[in-house]
């Protein structure tokens, strides 16, 4: 994709942010947001009168149900009427930089203002396109592998970083029914399995689209995957398994690693009543969490680098916006208002922003001091260890997703949601067929999705 830079609409932000500056213009700003529970808007509204406090615009926080994002775009496109600033996912930045729903270089111009090089690379190149970038990175989170770092220091093990060490762990501590070595996600029609069999599939370096479209998977590279797969399955209880069984067996201490996303952090530290660890009599114990540890950059024997598997959350500046006060709105944001942004939900919110150039690692730092829990409150820097803290933030760094770099992100889309690999996947589990004729039956399942 080809971005061109306008140097006319550039002259003329700096124009109107000295105009707002002599206090002779101010702008009403209308955000889109998708964080629509009452807590979470109650937070971006009062961020929202903090920013017009420091600058002079107000700012309407205006919130959107993520399924209607993209059609209400699209009308709002067709009328002229976008909001300024839209808080969106990832699979909203290539296909509206491309239609000219977002001014790509406000967003770019934004990042490199904030500094481009303090963002979490991967969360930028994430939306790259020539010339710069389609929105700037706000938030995000990876998906993580828990497991019972007590029990992996006991028995010498490595932690659970590649698909040998989980085997490994697996191999020391399956012992049913009162520990299972993994609980690997095996009902098919649940987006659980999806997500996890993508990040699967990602460490070991396997996609099935290149930048021409949808491709045969890798014969070999997939075999692995399966074979590990059916590992993991073979450790697991029987049955339909998702995040549910997953979360209570890993809760009960009778599960050594699962997969699951940072939403769990909190709960892990008994500070959710509707969720609580039951490894002892206290459901308000943080003893699980002192216990555990995560990995979210993984690897497979045919990609020893690994991947995370990320979802990243981005301030789009609308092509509608006023520009400079949409700039400077998104700029507060992740500067000054950095911290309230966070704070709408630490335990799902990392900081794909760590620092700034003369401080590095200062949000996040701050991102650790943030209070996540429901019924009861404390930050993860106290729940945690630093090198957790660390790992868990780090993960943005290399944060991937099937499509992303190779701009095919609607074609992967389309055949994660047609469920084909988990079905596939699953009947080679259950002994259907044999590894070779899974991927080539996978091969002809992914070529015929439209």
């Amino acid at each position: 994709m080809t971005i061109k830079r306008n140097s006319l609409l550039r002259s003329g932000a700096a124009m109107a942010i000295a105009l707002s500056a002599t206090g002779l213009a101010a702008d009403e700003l209308r955000f889109w947001t998708t964080e629509e529970q009452p807590e979470r808007l109650a937070r971006q509204e009062a961020m929202a009168a903090d920013f017009a406090a420091a600058s002079g615009h107000t700012v309407e926080v205006i919130p959107v149900t993520e399924n209607d994002l993209g059609t209400r775009a699209t009308a709002a496109f067709a009328a002229g009427d976008l909001p300024d600033v839209i808080y969106h996912p990832l699979q909203y930045a290539a296909p509206w930089a491309e239609a000219g729903i977002l001014d790509t270089d406000a967003a770019t111009d934004a990042i490199e203002a904030l500094g481009g090089d303090t963002f979490a690379q991967g969360a930028l190149s994430m939306v790259a396109v020539d010339g710069g970038y389609a929105s700037v990175p706000v938030d995000g989170w990876t998906q993580m592998l828990v497991y019972r770092a007590d029990l992996f220091a006991e028995k010498g093990l490595e932690p659970p970083n590649s698909y040998a060490n989980v085997l490994a762990a697996v191999d020391a501590l399956h012992n049913p029914p009162e520990m299972y070595g993994f609980v690997a996600a095996t009902k098919i029609d649940e987006n659980f399995m999806s997500q996890v069999l993508e990040h699967v599939f990602l460490a070991n370096g396997v996609s099935p689209v290149d930048s021409g479209g949808v491709r045969a998977l890798d014969e070999a590279a997939t075999i692995e995957v399966l074979e590990f797969y059916k590992a993991i399955a073979e450790a697991s209880p029987p049955g339909d398994l998702y995040w549910d069984q997953s979360r209570t067996l890993y809760f009960s201490g009778n599960a050594a690693m699962i997969i699951w996303s940072p939403f769990i952090l909190d709960e892990l530290a008994g500070l959710r009543d509707s969720a609580p660890p039951t490894i002892n009599d206290d459901p308000t114990s943080s003893e699980l969490a002192a216990a555990t540890g995560i990995v979210t950059n993984f690897a497979g024997p045919s990609n020893p680098d690994g991947a995370a598997w990320g979802d990243v959350r981005y301030f789009g500046i609308t092509s509608d916006a006023s520009t400079d006060a949409a700039m400077e709105f998104v700029q507060y944001s992740m500067s000054d208002g950095y911290g309230a942004t966070l704070a709408i939900a630490p335990e799902g919110k990392f900081p794909v922003r760590r620092g700034t150039a003369d401080n590095p690692t200062e949000y996040a730092d701050l991102w650790a001091t943030l209070d996540v829990g429901v019924d009861r409150k404390a930050p993860l820097g106290d729940l945690y260890e630093a090198s957790m803290i660390e790992e868990i933030v780090g993960g943005l760094d290399v944060a991937q997703r099937w499509g992303v770099a190779e701009g095919q992100l609607s074609a992967a889309s389309a055949i994660i949601n047609s469920q084909v690999i988990n079905r596939f996947v699953r009947e080679y589990i259950d002994g259907e067929r044999d590894a070779a004729a899974t991927v080539s039956e996978l091969n002809a399942a992914i070529a015929a999705v439209q």
